[in-house]
């Protein structure tokens, strides 16, 4: 048989029926009367205002608020998230959303009062400077985003404090003191400084430091700031400026090989200007100069070794000891007088040896050179390269008046453009050769004193002139082919790679006509010069007797010799292939191709 359970009420003495009758006890119009009473008790509010409460009980998660209300409001513990010290008894804004949603409870906001009065304390701190306290929520791009009085401002990066901030996260999660600096209206913007309420204790230290400063004085500071440039040092609340050239006596590319960021460091004053906002500093100068420490018994002709750590076109500047530098000009590079760069020769980061050329010890100055390590091939350059000797040589440059050729490394030699070729007019080098090719030449003149070879490359053959006179003298006919005419007159190309002039007047056909372009036709000498390499020919003559009025007069050259007239006149009508003087120097050039 199952036993009965017996129930435990929460007050098992409590007597329900006694209340019950005194439920009963009281007739409508008091329960009417008490209830008045009790409701003047009570806070008459009204939904959607701003009150203010009283903070009743703190916990992780909530914060229990009465407002003098038939119930106490809770609030979420994050929207006093800006309020670290919170506490019971606290005065606070509270919103009044709704006196009773559908379980009885009363729901109020404290974010919501805050943002309802923000913008008027914003407004009201802005205006009258005060300093107010913000929470820092999270980092954004450029800087932070702050809670101030219920509202989000900006807090850039630039005004956390006076010196640059790296980790902005470091400051998120803290409630600090800021100044409101702008208020956007339009676009509800607020930004806010923490730096400003920094500077404003700094700027009397800053004074005082200021009206102590002098030109030489020592300093320590703290290295705030790096750039390509120099480095920023915080001198206690005054910045200064050391320039990268006064951060170490030797060559150095960037500060940060150096110094280093937030390092303290001992730095002399060495100017300042009159209002004293730019002040620059050293920090070579607390150390010797290397030059102080250059040994005593260093001369010229002295042989050193050193770094190269600077490359110019006009030459390379070696560090022989930290501070301590030397230049070797292009020209000290090598014996060539072929003009060069010194990249040519060096690099930067090389190791060199080098002679002292000149020391100036009271400026600071040292030239150096390398090519005294080797010997000057110009010594014996008479030796070597005598006039009338055969080389071979490499071309260097051009100019309108010849060649630039080296015969090896500092030995360099002209070739004049007139001394290129015996038949062909050249009329600029590059048409006869490149730069890089390799020429043959003749040493035509030597010249130690001024370091001058005169080269040749003609002279590898004989005079083919010599042989030419004796063939196309002055009224002998040949077979020629116009290559080119103008108004002037034609060019006529004659055997052997020879080339002529005809004047105009003389290219008249017996039929009237006048000779055409790449015609070939019979011409008849009437002028041979040959010092100046030139040949005047005539068609007309050819058939005209009478033209040869019209023709150029003989020169007195040795092509108007009395031999070679009398040759002349009595082979007037020979031919190429009937003279033996030809078949010998066809014979002679063939022998020299073979060698």
């Amino acid at each position: 048989m199952a036993e009965n359970k017996v129930v435990e009420t929460a007050n098992g003495d409590f007597n329900w029926d006694q209340f019950e009758q005194d439920q009963n006890r009281y007739s409508g119009d008091q329960r009417k009367e008490y209830a008045d009473k009790y409701e003047e008790t009570l806070t008459s509010i009204e939904e959607h205002e701003v009150i203010e409460g009283t903070v009743v009980a703190v916990t992780k998660k909530e914060v229990v608020v009465n407002i003098g209300y038939k119930s106490e409001g809770i609030i979420p513990y994050n929207e006093f998230r800006y309020n670290p010290d919170l506490k019971p008894g606290d005065k606070v804004p509270v919103y009044v959303e709704n006196q009773e949603d559908g379980s009885g409870q009363l729901i109020i906001s404290h974010r919501t009062a805050r943002v309802h009065s923000a913008w008027e304390k914003v407004n009201g701190a802005l205006e009258n400077e005060e300093i107010i306290k913000g929470y820092i929520k999270c980092r954004t791009k450029g800087g932070l985003i702050v809670d101030v009085f219920g509202i989000e401002a900006f807090l850039p990066g630039s005004q956390i404090d006076v010196k640059p901030i790296r980790d902005y996260d470091q400051y998120v999660g803290k409630t600090m003191e800021f100044k409101v600096v702008k208020i956007n209206h339009e676009f509800k913007n607020v930004v806010v400084s923490h730096k400003a309420l920094i500077e404003a204790e700094l700027e009397e230290q800053k004074k005082q430091i200021i009206a102590g400063l002098e030109k030489g004085q020592i300093l320590e500071g703290t290295v705030k700031n790096i750039t390509s440039y120099g480095v920023f040092i915080d001198l206690g609340g005054v910045d200064g400026l050391i320039h990268i050239t006064d951060l170490s006596w030797g060559r150095i590319n960037h500060p940060e090989e150096v110094v280093t960021l937030d390092e303290k460091i001992k730095v002399v004053i060495l100017d300042f200007d009159d209002e004293k906002k730019k002040i620059a500093l050293g920090l070579k100068q607390l150390e010797p100069h290397p030059w102080d420490n250059l040994p005593g018994d260093l001369n010229v002709g002295d042989k050193v070794k050193g770094k190269v750590v600077v490359l110019a076109d006009y030459g390379a500047f070696v560090e022989i000891q930290p501070g301590v530098e030397g230049l070797i000009h292009v020209s000290e590079m090598s014996w060539s007088q072929h003009l060069r760069s010194a990249q040519d020769f060096l690099k930067v980061g090389d190791e060199v040896e080098a002679v002292v050329l000149t020391l100036d010890r009271e400026e600071r100055k040292m030239s150096l050179g390398i090519k005294q390590l080797m010997p000057d091939p110009w010594e014996e350059i008479e030796t070597k390269y005598p006039a009338q000797s055969k080389h071979k040589a490499k071309v260097r440059n051009f100019t309108n008046f010849g060649v630039f050729c080296e015969l090896e490394e500092g030995i360099d030699g002209l070739i004049h453009i007139s001394d290129l070729s015996w038949s062909k007019k050249v009329k600029h080098p590059s048409e006869f050769c490149s730069v890089g090719d390799e020429l043959e030449v003749v040493v035509l003149e030597v010249d130690k004193e001024n370091r001058k070879l005169s080269l040749g490359h003609k002279q590898l053959e004989e005079n083919p002139w010599d042989v030419f006179e004796t063939i196309f003298g002055i009224g002998s006919v040949h077979q020629g082919t116009v290559v080119s005419s103008d108004n002037n007159g034609a060019t006529v190309a004659l055997p052997y790679g020879v080339e002529a002039f005809c004047p105009a007047k003389q290219l008249r056909k017996e039929d009237g006509s006048k000779v055409a372009a790449d015609e070939a036709l019979d011409f008849v000498v009437t002028d041979f010069n040959k010092e100046a390499r030139k040949i005047v020919v005539s068609h007309t003559r050819t058939f005209d007797k009478k033209a040869v009025d019209d023709t150029p007069k003989a020169s007195k050259s040795a092509g108007g010799s009395k031999a070679v007239k009398a040759s002349n006149d009595k082979n007037e009508k020979s031919t190429l292939g009937d003279l033996d003087v030809l078949a010998n120097l066809k014979q002679e050039m063939e022998k020299k191709d073979k060698k």
